[in-house]
């Protein structure tokens, strides 16, 4: 079950970012300012070399750091010393984050597709992440776009809350996912076989019946990504909770 604590504040996305103020997305410090201002924390997270589960969004270094190449190849010692582009901080481990969070506000953990195609061939991360969180006190829950992700949390940490990230799986945005997968996926039919407590929908298409099912059902319904007030208001009419970026939410309970 979710904690209710994700319902009650709305949750910043790769946490407070703003690039121009220093503040690079899933780093120390966009957590330090989403901690202050209250808000919930969205991150994510990529496997090192070995075997470290790193707070991290891309794939590959290039566009974040001064680094290239897939994150993958790297140990964390090396990504902990890997400068983010714009700031003077480097790239986070997730155990350094559960201790700067420390239960303060809901931390909600994006497992990032390690299989390419949104198949079967995960596994490492995700006994990665759910071995660094076991003891977390904190309100925790993981999410994935790949259900074979979330089965696997199952799997190995079944109390650990988990959710999927859902989307209508559009070629343009997935081309690497075969166009049958992306059918599939789109349909969301693995909520009950991998437990999932929650969906995170793509905020444009919440209006959709698969998604109406979902809530008449009693599952939380958050969404991803809120970018303005207005996006806002139309999103809370069928969304329990948002995810936001770039502006200052309206207080919500």
């Amino acid at each position: 079950m979710l904690d209710p604590r994700f319902l009650d504040r709305p949750l910043a996305h790769r946490a407070r970012h703003d690039r121009r103020a220093g503040r690079i997305e899933n780093s120390h410090g966009a957590i330090a300012r989403a901690i202050v201002e209250g808000w919930g924390i969205e991150i994510d997270v990529q496997l090192s070399s070995d075997g470290a589960a790193m707070v991290f969004h891309d794939d590959t270094l290039d566009r974040l750091t001064g680094g290239t190449g897939p994150v993958r190849d790297h140990s964390a010692a090396t990504l902990m010393q890997t400068r983010l582009t714009d700031s003077d901080e480097t790239i986070p481990t997730l155990l350094d984050v559960l201790t700067q969070v420390a239960g303060t506000v809901p931390l909600l953990i994006e497992i990032k597709d390690q299989d390419g195609a949104l198949g079967p061939d995960v596994g490492p991360l995700e006994e990665a992440v759910t071995r660094t969180i076991h003891g977390y006190a904190g309100p925790v829950a993981l999410m994935s776009f790949n259900p074979e992700s979330m089965a696997a949390c199952a799997t190995v940490a079944p109390d650990i809350p988990r959710g999927l990230v859902t989307d209508p799986f559009e070629a343009v945005f997935w081309p690497d996912v075969p166009e049958n997968r992306r059918t599939e996926l789109a349909g969301i039919p693995d909520l009950d076989r991998v437990g999932a407590c929650f969906i995170s929908h793509n905020r444009a298409h919440l209006d959709s019946p698969r998604v109406h099912e979902i809530k008449a059902a009693g599952l939380p319904i958050l969404c991803w990504t809120v970018r303005r007030a207005d996006q806002e208001a139309e999103a809370r009419e069928i969304a329990d909770n948002i995810t936001f970026e770039g502006y200052s939410p309206a207080p919500h309970d």
